[in-house]
């Protein structure tokens, strides 16, 4: 009987280990989106005629943390259009807004101040829509800090 019980354990304790990669795989399926690194340094995308370019300090990128973000075109925005914002947001979460307001800080230049939360499910991976009026809008996804 105890030779039976032995083997159900380690046939229970195999389970346990074969079914963990699954959970652990399936928190990090949007690791597979990142296309930005902000702790390396500023991320750049093309949207319509602009090169939209992303910074973000202080580096490393941490959560709970004061962070300027900095969004610098390669073409100045037309008179009378509105100013670029952020919106932060975790891929594949639905959360309350989490916006950062820009203002304008030089030529095509605009920076605002936010905070990136720290997630109770440990996910890491966070995206920040910058929204160009006119424009249409891009995506940075990238990992924080915890």
């Amino acid at each position: 009987m105890k030779h039976l019980l032995n083997i159900f354990a380690v046939g229970m304790w195999l389970a346990v280990l074969l079914a963990a990669p699954a959970r652990i795989s399936a928190g990090d399926k949007y690791q597979e989106m990142i296309n930005c690194d902000l702790h390396a340094g500023p991320c750049a995308q093309m949207l319509s005629e602009n090169t939209v370019t992303l910074a973000v300090t202080p580096r490393p990128v941490k959560a709970m943390q004061d962070l300027l973000f900095q969004v610098t075109l390669s073409n100045e925005l037309p008179p009378n259009t509105g100013l670029p914002y952020i919106d932060l947001s975790m891929p594949g979460m639905k959360m309350g807004p989490n916006r950062v307001q820009l203002k304008s800080v030089g030529k095509a230049i605009y920076e605002g101040r936010g905070v990136i939360v720290k997630c109770p499910s440990g996910r890491r991976t966070w995206r920040a829509t910058v929204n160009m009026p006119e424009d249409g809008q891009i995506d940075f996804i990238f990992d924080v800090v915890y």
